[in-house]
């Protein structure tokens, strides 16, 4: 009995103790690891991207009395050197394909060989495919060249069905990366960019998203790719190539160049409603990346002056 009256008597000096002493000195420890750390020194998310809140006109800019909406943005300056509407909800086509290869880039190995369950079949003549067929295999890697160089219809399905397992899970896949981008105007009901009047984005969030895209080595190298053959073997199991190329009209030579930068690639975008869309990365001689966006567009002829007045337009400021 004493012996347990001495155990407990001890038990409770040793919290008392423990308490007021020990315990500071861990909260002191604590604090010293935890508050005194970086947490208050960390970058704020949008440090490195450009911002705008009004249009930002420019002499050497496109002509705003034809133009629906266009931006113009210093990668690494995180500088808006041109904009006109750039948060006008507008439908973006086929620009839609930037995130839908984005979200293949970050949830899935390219190299997985994929069986598709969609093909150039289910779609309707006028629109964009890449002539893959129902149950053709082919990787991952290959189907994000049919996407962004061929801008197919087919290709944008077959990988959202891999990555999602349906285009409605997919679909809520890309509104919620888009929301983490901060692509607050965007709403997305497909992969493609087929027409819907809830399928919506602006030139600014294009930004956003080609931003993420073009942080990707695997991105830049499809969508500067002059020509890509893929290996496919079909359903029956016969072996096929198809040869991809880029939709713009800069790598199909049927628009003069720009002067003041190269242009590596993007992604193009037409339907009857949404216009003519197209967002490029381009090189200055030194090497600086800047992304150019017009939207909606009359005609394609509008739209490639538009875009070469608008990356002539750039400034290097050192």
């Amino acid at each position: 009995m004493i012996l347990c009256l001495l155990l407990l008597i001890g038990g409770a000096v040793y919290l008392f103790v423990s308490k007021f002493t020990g315990g500071k000195a861990l909260a002191a420890k604590y604090e010293a690891e935890h508050y005194n750390a970086s947490i208050y020194k960390g970058k704020l998310f949008a440090e490195d991207l450009c911002v705008v809140s009004e249009d930002i006109d420019s002499p050497s800019g496109p002509d705003t009395s034809s133009l629906t909406s266009a931006g113009l943005f210093d990668v690494e300056g995180a500088n808006t050197q041109f904009a006109f509407n750039v948060h006008e909800e507008l439908y973006p086509a086929s620009v839609t394909k930037i995130l839908t290869a984005l979200l293949a880039i970050e949830n899935a190995d390219l190299s997985e060989e994929v069986t598709t369950e969609i093909g150039a079949e289910d779609f309707a003549p006028d629109e964009s495919v890449a002539n893959i067929r129902r149950g053709d295999m082919l990787t991952l890697d290959a189907l994000l060249y049919g996407l962004l160089l061929e801008s197919g219809n087919d290709c944008a399905e077959a990988i959202a069905y891999h990555v999602a397992g349906s285009l409605e899970d997919f679909a809520d896949m890309m509104n919620e990366r888009a929301a983490e981008l901060m692509a607050t105007n965007t709403h997305f009901k497909n992969p493609s960019g087929l027409h819907d009047d809830d399928h919506y984005t602006t030139a600014y969030d294009v930004y956003l998203i080609f931003n993420e895209c073009i942080k990707h080595e695997e991105f830049v190298k499809i969508i500067g790719t002059d020509s890509y053959t893929a290996d496919i073997t079909g359903a029956d199991g016969v072996k096929r190539s198809l040869v991809w190329k880029p939709s713009h009209f800069y790598a199909q030579q049927k628009a003069s160049l720009p002067s003041a930068a190269d242009v590596v690639g993007g992604k193009t975008g037409t339907t009857k409603k949404a216009g003519n869309c197209l967002v490029l990365l381009n090189r200055t001689k030194e090497g600086r990346p800047f992304i150019s966006v017009v939207m909606g567009a009359e005609t394609k002829d509008i739209l490639y002056a538009d875009m070469t007045k608008l990356i002539n337009g750039i400034a290097v400021s050192e």
